[in-house]
């Protein structure tokens, strides 16, 4: 029996240790999609107790003690930090073969180097230990990205956002960049350099991610609201479909100017209907009106506008992400209480894979399809998407399209192993561009740990099948390239 998380967990052949030992391991990660907070980083925020770093915003956990017969109260309520931790730990020391029980034990183990298991029984060592040293300033909200070998962050952002976080962090990173090459030079970069207290030590990228989906929602009620503010932070009023467009691209270029070289859309599912430019403008003005549209009508609004930005994206040489199959806000009740990002949301089944072929020719058929990530949070649409890809592939762009990693609800060993699979079976495994956190956590990044020990552990397992020859040369290539080289090559950060 192999001891509980040991240094070759899930690794379960001595290819595949050596794989993840000399070639994934060390590693530098590139966390290109993710929900962390700019001004957080900026600011260097100090977490005051485990629960705060670990269960705050977690729908992950939340979703788990719901399961559990956690009351709310001990979830989200007014229960005290403590309480809300001694609640997680009792429902993770039971559970099982889910995600969780792994991520949680490895960031205890990488982070704060606690060897055990978190139970009900454990939790006060546990709670004392983790909140020592978050006293401590290794534990700031940059030391921990430093700590875990971050090179590039990427934020999600809305169209509307001022940026202001992100310009301060790129202030930081040119201030010590410029410092670096002064000191090599021999000269005094005082003058040079802008003065900040926030400026020691930190050159992660951080980078704007464009995610327009508020612009593009026309059913939300508060869409017209939204315009407003749209309308406001591009400097112009938002009256016709053409004007939002001029908004959208103009908010594009500011966010192109602070380094940002992705977007990203989360879609129930990515929708075809053609219409003219008069019968679009006509759907915008009849919601502008307040009258209620046709499903054909959003259908056709929203192909128009995704297809708007998807030529401006591949002007900018911008990867496009899609993220679809997902049904959101499940139950109203917590909705109401909670708002979204809850915990309620669900698999979804209405991605239509003709619909999206549509859309991906309607760009391609203009030379302006660009480098895109598909992600559906239905697993069974795996090797439907792996058999579009390849019908949009192109030369002198290794794996321009993407099968995305496993996504939310399949980021587990059976899900990674089937996206892993998927794609092997029906592209080039060898120009993925690997794992990302979609997460709001600091303490995060172990879920890079791992995916990197379950595709080794994949890959080796092949190797030792006879399946694929035993060249380490290769093999470290293809690691390193998924879990590196090629995102750093295809996002050309």
């Amino acid at each position: 029996m192999k001891a509980f998380m040991d240094r070759d967990f899930l690794l379960q052949s001595s290819t595949a240790q050596r794989l993840y030992h000399e070639a994934a391991a060390g590693c530098p990660i590139i966390d290109y999609h993710c929900h962390l907070s700019a001004q957080e980083i900026y600011e260097d925020r100090r977490f005051e107790n485990i629960t705060q770093v670990w269960l705050g915003g977690d729908h992950y956990k939340w979703r788990l003690m719901r399961s559990f017969g956690v009351d709310e109260r001990r979830i989200t309520g007014d229960s005290s930090d403590r309480e809300k931790f001694q609640a997680w730990a009792e429902t993770l020391a039971l559970a099982i073969g889910n995600p969780l029980y792994h991520w949680s034990h490895l960031e205890l183990r990488n982070y704060f180097g606690f060897e055990g298991t978190l139970n009900g029984e454990t939790a006060e060592a546990v709670w004392q230990l983790c909140n020592v040293k978050l006293a401590r300033p290794e534990f700031s909200a940059r030391s921990l990205i430093q700590r875990s070998n971050v090179e590039v962050i990427c934020t999600t952002d809305d169209p509307a956002d001022s940026l202001e976080w992100h310009e301060k962090l790129a202030r930081v990173c040119h201030s010590e960049q410029s410092e670096e090459s002064h000191a090599e030079s021999g000269t005094d970069s005082s003058a040079q350099a802008p003065q900040n207290d926030n400026a020691e030590g930190f050159s992660v990228k951080v980078r704007p991610s464009f995610r327009p989906d508020k612009a593009i929602c026309l059913e939300k009620a508060d869409y017209a609201a939204y315009l407003e503010t749209l309308g406001a932070a591009a400097g112009c009023k938002i009256d016709s479909f053409a004007s939002l467009c001029k908004a959208l691209a103009q908010r594009a270029d500011f966010f192109d100017r602070l380094g940002c070289r992705v977007s990203d859309h989360g879609l129930a599912a990515v929708p075809y209907a053609e219409a003219d430019a008069d019968t679009v403008e006509a759907i915008f003005q009849k919601r502008l009106a307040g009258e209620a549209l046709s499903v054909l009508e959003l259908a056709q609004f929203k192909t128009a506008l995704l297809v708007f930005l998807g030529r401006i994206y591949a002007e900018k040489g911008w990867v496009m992400q899609l993220h679809f199959g997902v049904i959101r806000d499940n139950s109203k009740r917590v909705f109401r209480a909670l708002g979204p990002d809850a915990g309620i949301d669900s698999i979804g089944d209405a991605a239509s894979i003709q619909d999206l072929a549509c859309f991906l020719n309607a760009l391609d058929e203009t030379d302006q399809l660009p480098r895109t990530i598909l992600y559906s949070l239905n697993p069974n649409d795996n090797a439907a998407l792996g058999t579009v890809m390849g019908c949009f592939q192109q030369g002198g762009i290794p794996g321009k399209l993407q099968l995305g990693s496993a996504w939310w609800f399949n980021d587990h060993r059976p899900g990674m192993e089937a996206q892993l699979t998927a794609l092997a079976s029906l592209g080039h495994l060898a120009t993925f561009v690997g794992m990302l956190t979609d997460s709001r956590s600091f303490l995060s990044y172990a879920r890079h740990e791992y995916f990197r020990r379950i595709l080794c552990n994949l890959l080796g397992t092949w190797v030792e099948n006879g399946e694929y020859p035993a060249d380490m040369a290769a093999l470290t290539t293809i690691v390193r390239g998924i879990c590196h080289d090629n995102a750093a090559r295809y996002f050309a950060f």
